[in-house]
């Protein structure tokens, strides 16, 4: 069994089972002849979360990010489950990011930001050696001000996709829940997620790579081959 160590990303993996699956058997497969609106959304349900479980589990390895997944899967089944209003799904859909958003802006009171875990980090860049070229140059308080500023950026896109989350999901879904229709606005919903908000936030934090690299390379001279942290 391979440990949390050795353990890979496989986006091709998470991306059929998470989105694809659900979103297929949310919009064919939830009418009165087939799972009914109900075990449609449980069965939809089903794979994401099953899948969320089974990573944690086999690789033991604490994830915020499938924590959070775990969360919105569950939210969505008791919306849909307990046929409530559906503007607590619009209200759900933006709730994650925000949360996201907040607690990067919450930690920078802290021992510990965020945007230092997610991209300041020695699995992503040499730290030491990006810190001794600071030193050398003078420039440590001019890059931690460079590092306020990408985690304001990276907060900002969490923002832009709560509010893009909320926008898609008062537009697509409308029926209500309970029904075979509100299952296939989900799949709707959870398919065109991935390329109109998850694939632009993505862009957004590369984007906010890109300037804490420019910054790296400004105040130290370094390059990017320099900087990217190498295994031993």
């Amino acid at each position: 069994m391979k440990s949390a160590s050795t353990h890979k990303p496989r986006p091709m993996v998470d991306l059929i089972v998470s989105i694809i699956i659900p979103s297929f058997i949310l919009m064919k497969l939830s009418g009165d002849s087939e799972l009914g609106a109900s075990g449609g959304l449980v069965a939809a349900l089903a794979f994401p979360l099953g899948w969320g479980l089974f990573e944690l589990i086999k690789y033991r390895k604490f994830n915020f990010i499938a924590l959070l997944g775990l969360l919105s899967v569950s939210l969505t089944g008791g919306i849909g489950l307990f046929e409530l209003d559906t503007k607590w799904l619009a209200i759900k859909e933006a709730a994650i990011p925000a949360i996201i958003g907040i607690a990067v802006l919450v930690s920078t009171f802290t021992p510990y930001p965020l945007v230092r875990a997610l991209l300041f980090n020695p699995d992503v860049m040499d730290v030491e050696k990006i810190k001794q070229k600071l030193v050398e140059h003078n420039s440590t308080a001019a890059f931690e001000k460079r590092l306020m500023k990408a985690t304001y950026l990276v907060a900002g896109s969490f923002v832009f996709s709560a509010t893009m989350n909320y926008v898609l999901a008062k537009w697509l879904v409308t029926s209500p829940a309970g029904t075979p229709e509100f299952n296939e606005q989900l799949g709707q919903l959870t398919l065109y997620s991935y390329p109109m908000i998850a694939l632009p936030s993505m862009l957004m934090l590369l984007g906010v790579f890109y300037y804490l690299w420019r910054a790296i390379r400004d105040l130290t001279g370094l390059t990017l081959e320099d900087v990217m942290a190498t295994k031993k």
